[in-house]
């Protein structure tokens, strides 16, 4: 039960302090859309750097699901 109440202050936390980072969309759409409309490159770069952050949470999460998986079948066997 402590464990799970640590999770949702954290979480809790994450969510109320994440306000100032969603004001830094606009700027760096705006800085995509200028390069790319002058022929850069630097748009389709950030859109796979999105992709990636997109992605990694649930690598993460799917990682630990099957070490968590892998070693609760190792139980089921000993026991």
């Amino acid at each position: 039960m402590k464990k799970v109440l640590i999770l949702c202050l954290i979480m809790t936390l994450l969510l109320v302090g994440g306000g100032d980072l969603l004001a830094q969309c606009p700027m760096c759409r705006a800085t995509a859309e200028s390069n790319l409309a002058n022929g850069g490159t630097e748009g389709q770069g950030l859109n796979q750097g999105i992709l990636y952050l997109l992605g990694m949470p649930y690598v993460l999460v799917g990682t630990l699901a099957f070490i968590w998986w892998r070693n609760r079948r190792k139980e089921e066997d000993i026991v």
